[in-house]
Parts: C-alpha cells; sequence; structure tokens
C-alpha cells in the first residue's frame, strides 16, 4: 500500500496560510495588495483587538461577479496570468492566487462584491475553508473582505501573535508602506473604532508624507527623479523605460 498520498484541500491551504499569513499585518498586506490591483480609488482598513478579531478591507474597485467571488476562493486561481510568459512582465501585486483561499482557510471570512454596473452584489462565507453560504447580496460597488477570528482553528498559530501593541504597530507600518507609492488612492485606518489616519487621494506624495511623518520631516525632504531606458525581460526585445521618484533627507 502507498505511503504516499495527496494531501486534503484543507490541510494544504492551511500549510499555504503558514507561508503567506505570518500574522495580521500579512493578511492587511494581501488584501490591501488586491485592492490596489482592483483600481480602486478609495481603501478603508478596520481592526480590532489588533486584527484577532476582526481585519476588514473595503474599497471602491472593479468588484467581482458571482463565479469571479466564487473563484478567487480556489488555490491558484488568479486574473493576472494566462501564460507562462505573462509572469515574467507581472505589473500587479497580487498574482498568485494564493492569499484569499488561505486567509478563508485560517478565519471566519465573509466576502461582499458588485460591479459598478450591476445593481446586485453576491456574498460569500467561509468557515475554516469550508463554504457556508453564497447568495446575492446588496452592497456597494466594489469589494467588502472581512477575516474574523483569524487562527481560530490553528491555535498553536495564534499562540504566537505578539501583544496587541506590537500586532497594530506592524499593521500601520503596513499600511504606511502600501499607501506610499499609490498618493492617487484615498486610505483610512480604523483600529478599535479610533481613526488612526486618513489620507486623502493626490497627484503629489508630499502631502501623504506631512499626513504620516509631520510638516517638520518633510521639511527635510527634497524630491529626486531619475529615467533610464532598460532592455524588456521578454524574448521580443522591446525596450522599456524604468522610472525613479523619490525624497532625499537632509539634515
Amino acid at each position: 500500500m502507498s505511503k504516499i498520498k495527496i494531501l486534503s484541500e484543507d490541510i494544504s491551504n492551511r500549510i499555504a496560510a503558514g507561508e503567506v499569513i505570518e500574522r495580521p499585518a500579512s493578511v492587511v498586506k494581501e488584501l490591501v495588495e488586491n485592492s490596489i490591483d482592483s483600481g480602486a480609488s478609495s481603501i478603508v482598513v478596520e481592526i480590532e483587538k489588533a486584527g484577532r478579531k476582526l481585519i476588514a478591507v473595503t474599497d471602491n474597485g472593479s468588484g467581482m461577479d458571482q463565479d469571479d467571488a466564487m473563484m478567487c476562493l480556489e488555490p491558484h486561481a488568479t486574473s493576472k496570468i494566462r501564460s507562462a510568459e505573462d509572469i515574467a512582465n507581472i505589473m500587479t501585486l497580487g498574482f498568485r492566487g494564493e492569499a484569499v483561499p488561505s486567509i478563508a482557510s485560517v478565519s471566519r471570512f465573509s466576502l461582499k462584491t458588485r460591479l459598478h454596473d450591476s445593481l446586485e452584489g453576491f456574498g460569500v462565507n467561509v468557515r475554516g475553508g469550508r463554504m457556508l453560504d453564497a447568495e446575492p447580496a446588496g452592497c456597494a460597488p466594489g469589494t467588502r473582505i472581512e477575516v474574523r477570528d483569524i487562527f481560530f482553528n490553528v491555535p498553536a498559530r495564534r499562540k504566537f501573535l505578539r501583544a496587541d501593541a506590537t500586532e497594530d504597530r506592524h499593521i500601520q507600518e503596513t499600511l504606511y508602506m502600501l499607501s506610499l507609492p499609490y498618493p492617487g488612492i484615498a486610505f483610512e485606518l480604523i483600529m478599535d473604532g479610533k481613526r488612526i489616519f486618513s489620507s486623502p487621494a493626490h497627484d503629489d506624495l508630499m502631502p501623504r508624507i506631512k499626513n504620516f511623518f509631520g510638516g517638520d520631516y518633510a521639511g527635510h525632504m527634497l524630491p529626486v527623479s531619475n529615467h533610464a531606458s532598460i532592455l524588456a525581460a521578454s524574448k521580443r526585445g522591446e525596450t522599456g523605460g524604468v522610472r525613479l521618484r523619490a525624497f532625499k533627507v537632509f539634515t
């Protein structure tokens, strides 16, 4: 009798969660990256009890229809890759298709989504990777994902989470790093009912830097930019370009 067995989807998803989801901040990173990729102009992150009780991400991006709302819960299901050649030309943040099913496998997970040209949305509820229900739902255009009781079914992982203050700090730092490259997207972070920051969309990065780090810090920065042509990493040998925009801190 063979000793080698194929893992069940439930077990394989939990293993994948261990690779993708280290702590609540990892969930925030994966979900916000998906929101950015959806073309959202507004992203709101809500946290309760350092992410142990609730992590919610709401965006006004493209949204999904019923088929895609179901498909996004399948391992390695992605809209970003169609062929092997696409891997060398990835221009999006999340493309592996692991994050959502991995998160859903270790939490009480719910998703509501609606296309902008649809009159009705669609909702899905999952508990520990097992589908509870999936049905039409009323919601605004875009997507809202709620992740409750993270690691409730993997107590060993939950035990290794740090103090609330530490996990809160990781979440804030993660959102800072995600929002700085995208000043054209409005970001809001709410923790335990308190608005930590609300940064409106802007054409320029400087207002966001002032919002996050204060005017004194921003006053010691100078814009730096450069543009260079490179050989595109493709068999076609097309030339592309890289544009660098940054700020240099001086004292």
